[in-house]
């Protein structure tokens, strides 16, 4: 059984600010999400160092946008491929790692750039390079912050990588409606 598995909802029409945008979703009942145990998380910025030639732009094509980006590994294409809409579960010991200082940043994300191809069973969450986040007495990019954990990645759905919202709050918006109507 695939992820892709559920009622598709088709061409949802759903306001934004200020704009409508027609977006093509596929999302399962709730009772049937998909989750991915014990999957490594890192965080990383869109700069010419932890990217390839072009920060600006995902392997996927979309925008790179901190707000709703994340990457997989290339392990995990099948069960996660551009365009799926993912919930990033905190790990059972939040003291492990720093995903506590940085979990209000991450909300729902979108599968839309793959990894090195050396990572493995990994997701990387695209931080702001300009945001900061507290770690202890000092200020730090929210990627440094974060470390490494160890999450459980639940699908929630599925997107064209055209339509991804740009914002988080549009983001977790469609996904609350669409759950709605099931």
């Amino acid at each position: 059984m695939t992820i892709l598995h559920g009622a598709l909802v088709g061409l949802f029409v759903w306001s934004g600010i200020g704009a409508q945008v027609t977006e093509t979703v596929s999302f399962p009942a709730r009772e049937s999400f998909i989750e991915i145990t014990s999957v490594r998380v890192t965080g990383y910025n869109a700069v010419p160092e932890q990217t390839d030639n072009d920060p600006h732009v995902t392997a996927s094509g979309a925008k790179s946008n901190p707000e709703v980006v994340v990457a997989r590994s290339r392990d995990l294409a099948e069960e996660l491929p551009f365009g799926t809409v993912v919930e990033l579960r905190a790990p059972t010991d939040k003291h492990s790692c720093g995903f506590e200082q940085v979990e209000h940043l991450i909300g729902y994300r979108v599968i839309t750039d793959t990894m090195h191809s050396r990572k493995e069973h990994q997701i990387d969450i695209l931080f702001d390079k300009a945001d900061t986040v507290s770690l202890g007495e000092k200020k730090v990019n929210p990627a440094v912050a974060l470390g490494i954990c160890n999450v459980t990645v639940r699908v929630i759905g599925k997107i064209d990588v055209k339509d991804i919202p740009s914002t988080q709050t549009d983001l977790a918006i469609l996904v609350n409606k669409t759950l709605a109507l099931k």
